[in-house]
């Protein structure tokens, strides 16, 4: 009796243990660049090294505020921000706050910052579920201990995706569409966050709305820039 007793609980152990291993290989998280699993994670380390930073310098001036871009537009960091923007891949939105917050700590600041993403249109948010920057920003204050402000400025007009259009036809798609509530303006320094910094066209009229509306401490942050 106290053998078969022993020997059905070695045998559970061994299914449990089986099981286990079995529930691992099917549910260990792939890479999503390589299609790895040895590490689970959804970026691994030998894909995350393969993002290029940028130079340790302001991208440009626009309306008088500095513009930061943490990497070059190549094909992994070009494949991170799709994967956040358009395929679902929220996962991934910490993986671009890591980077951003690494290139970030090089530039040195010693300030206070509060973090504002570029805003969607009520109609792309319905429409996508949700903003890809409120997630990256909500990870990079993780990282940073900045706090994030979603309400100072919103985009009040619907406007056409700007990928394809000029540079004059950006700011004539841009122009009004942006609305800051004073009542959330604080003295501290404004971070405006984006994915891709083109023309610079989305900051442009974001700093001037909010210079409209009294800010003056503005930097604006962007996680790659086309070379």
């Amino acid at each position: 009796m106290l053998f078969k007793t022993v020997t059905s609980f070695i045998s559970d152990l061994q299914f449990k243990k089986y099981l286990s291993l079995f529930l691992d290989l099917i549910y260990r998280k792939k890479c999503y660049f390589c299609g790895k699993s040895k590490d689970s994670l959804k970026m691994c380390p030998e894909c995350y090294e393969k993002l290029e930073f940028y130079d340790v310098r302001a991208n440009r001036i626009i309306e008088g505020a500095d513009v930061y871009c943490a990497g070059v537009y190549t094909k992994e960091l070009q494949k991170l921000i799709r994967g956040v923007k358009y395929h679902r891949q929220k996962e991934l939105a910490y993986y671009q706050a890591k980077f951003m917050y690494e290139y970030f700590c090089k530039l040195g600041f010693e300030k206070d910052f509060v973090l504002v993403p570029v805003p969607m249109h009520q109609n792309r948010v319905k429409k996508r579920k949700y903003n890809h920057m409120d997630l990256v920003c909500e990870e990079f204050a993780k990282l940073s201990g900045f706090e994030c402000c979603f309400d100072l400025i919103k985009r009040v007009k619907d406007t056409k995706p700007q990928y394809k259009l000029s540079r004059i036809e950006r700011l004539k798609n841009l122009s009004e569409a942006f609305e800051v509530d004073k009542s959330h303006l604080t003295n501290k320094h404004i971070l405006i966050m984006d994915d891709i910094c083109t023309t610079g066209s989305t900051f442009e009229e974001m700093i001037k709305a909010l210079k409209v509306a009294g800010a003056s401490n503005i930097t604006c942050f962007a996680t790659s820039t086309p070379v």
